[in-house]
């Protein structure tokens, strides 16, 4: 079975610029996965009202992909996921990626000096992986006593409801961060 020298595990923005670095120095046997099915991690997944950066928009771009197209300061969600897809097919890595693939299990094999990559298409081997998943693409849910019998809508900014209507409701705003 095929040995990859590199796996990259997400295509959010840390694992776009791997794979794009990996290509600039000649180095092309490596493997992208990615649960979701386009590019964009975290970037895709918030898309909370006002969902934008929190530093300069001029920071969110690659040093080897400046842009000078923002719109804001401060980039809003959609700018910058439409600057990642759009780096991604400059530099042609979303052809690169497998979408639709997430990773279950990933271990060390001693004996063959590999990673051994289960994921929900199959399996792989790679000399070394790049876990490029981020912290931030899991909502995390606090446990509150009650929170199980709460009759009222809720959800998580991670998982934005944007088919409810907030106007006129009465709603309380649980956590800190730049989400909340």
């Amino acid at each position: 079975s095929h040995i990859f020298d590199t796996f990259i595990v997400g295509a959010g923005i840390s694992g776009i610029a791997a794979a794009i670095r990996l290509d600039q120095v000649g180095y092309t046997n490596y493997k992208i996965i990615e649960k979701a099915s386009r590019v964009g991690g975290t970037w895709r997944e918030n898309t909370y009202p006002g969902c934008g950066c929190d530093v300069p928009s001029a920071l969110y771009s690659y040093s080897f992909a400046p842009s000078a197209k923002w719109s804001h300061l401060f980039a809003r969600q959609p700018e910058i996921l439409s600057y990642l897809e759009d780096v991604s097919n400059e530099f042609n890595i979303a052809s690169k990626i497998e979408f639709n693939n997430e990773l279950l299990n990933a271990a060390w094999d001693d004996s063959r000096h590999v990673w051994v990559l289960d994921t929900t298409t199959g399996q792989y081997l790679s000399k070394t992986v790049i876990f490029a998943t981020g912290p931030i693409t899991e909502a995390q849910i606090p446990r509150l006593e009650g929170l199980e019998t709460f009759k009222g809508e809720m959800f998580h900014s991670a998982k934005w409801n944007h088919d409810y209507d907030l106007t006129g409701k009465r709603i309380a705003v649980i956590g800190t961060g730049a989400s909340a």
